[in-house]
């Protein structure tokens, strides 16, 4: 009588190890390959999500996220193509799309994309000058993409975006750069000048060819530039007339 609690004891124990090994519940963002025996169960093996049943001892699970991984890629020493020695990060995007293929086609995917992903770092900004690198960062960010995802495509892994986190450029290349904005900014201070210069003289050329032509203009800028000075200054201040205000009057008393 007494040695049948601890026989039920044991049995219930391990039927719910049983059961408990047998279930498995995967989130609507995760799947599991199975294997039974060692080989992939029906043709893919993927399953999930939701609730899954596995026979014990026989069918061993993987269990596999689908979300978007954020990758940092570490700092990377890298020699441009005109010999400037820089330090470049980047992040790297990607997520699984095959779980099969990234179980069994790679041992480990994250460290494998980890290690494409700097030495194709390394590969391509090598390949590219350093002007090239700071004014075409979009189109680099692109040319990475596509070369790592064609070599992740195997695993089952799908890139979708690289981005260049930071160039450090050497402290004498920074100054060169500051000496180089400067001398640019320099020259087109003195070119917008130059034009503005130009075209002032432009215009007085005009208008010196206006008044030219037309002498009562003259006057009226004349009368306009009296009349200006009388109401900025209090002071009296005489000026001469020029005759030519006056051959109007003398030309209308002759024919009189």
């Amino acid at each position: 009588m007494q040695q049948f609690p601890v026989f039920a004891i044991v049995f219930i124990f391990f039927a719910i190890m049983i059961l408990s090994s047998a279930i498995r519940i995967l989130r609507e963002y995760e799947r599991a390959v199975v294997f039974r025996l060692g080989r992939l169960v029906g043709n893919n093996g993927v399953r999930g999500p939701g609730l899954i049943f596995l026979i014990p001892v026989i069918d061993k699970m993987v269990r596999v996220s689908l979300r978007t991984v954020v990758m940092d890629v570490p700092t990377q020493d890298v020699i441009t193509q005109d010999n400037v020695s820089i330090k470049v990060n980047a992040v790297v995007y990607f997520r699984v799309i095959e779980p099969q293929k990234a179980i069994i086609g790679v041992e480990n995917f994250l460290v494998a994309t980890s290690q494409l992903s700097q030495t194709t770092l390394r590969s391509v900004l090598g390949q590219s000058e350093l002007d090239d690198l700071l004014s075409q960062r979009e189109k680099i960010n692109h040319k990475l993409q596509q070369i790592i995802d064609s070599n992740t495509e195997p695993w089952g892994v799908k890139v979708s975006n690289v981005e260049v986190k930071q160039i450090d450029l050497p402290q004498e290349m920074q100054r060169a750069m500051a000496k180089q904005a400067e001398a640019e900014r320099e020259r087109r201070s003195k070119v917008i000048a130059a034009e503005g210069e130009f075209q002032a003289s432009q215009r007085l050329a005009d208008a010196a060819k206006i008044l030219a032509d037309q002498p009562s203009a003259l006057t009226l800028r004349y009368l306009q530039t009296l009349r200006e000075i009388a109401t900025e200054n209090n002071s009296t201040t005489i000026f001469p007339v020029p005759i030519d205000l006056l051959k109007p009057f003398l030309h209308n008393s002759d024919k009189g």
